[in-house]
């Protein structure tokens, strides 16, 4: 059982079965509708999941719904009518309690990706913010 929430806690989540897939997402919907580079997902399954307090939701193209909490802004989930057909949602993996137990599997989206993503590691790198 994996356990998740938005950064108030308004909104929280259970997903008791293991994701299909994970990745990583650069497209241009991703990377506007969040203010990030990139955005990690999970695919599960939608009856996997269980949902404490509403989320809002955004039509952020003709079938896409991105759902957020609507106090602090914390995106969630995704679904558009593909994966509403298979039964899946896509769970961004930053909302897990530790989205460590998730790692991508794959980049997707890698024509709209910023080019400094692809240097990203050669950045000097500090535990902290340096002082």
């Amino acid at each position: 059982m994996r356990e998740g929430q938005c950064h108030c806690g308004s909104i929280k989540f259970e997903v008791s079965e293991e994701p299909l897939h994970s990745t990583l997402c650069y497209c241009v919907d991703c990377r506007r509708q969040s203010g990030a580079p990139v955005l990690a997902w999970a695919m599960c399954k939608k009856a996997s999941i269980a949902v404490k307090g509403e989320a809002s939701v955004y039509h952020s193209s003709e079938t896409g719904r991105r759902s957020f909490c609507g106090t602090c802004g914390t995106g969630l989930f995704f679904s558009n009518q593909q994966l509403d057909q298979m039964g899946m949602i896509q769970v961004r993996i930053a909302a897990f309690n530790d989205p460590n137990s998730i790692a991508p599997k794959i980049q997707v989206q890698t024509a709209e990706r910023p080019s400094w993503m692809t240097s990203i590691t050669e950045l000097p790198s500090f535990v902290r913010f340096p002082t």
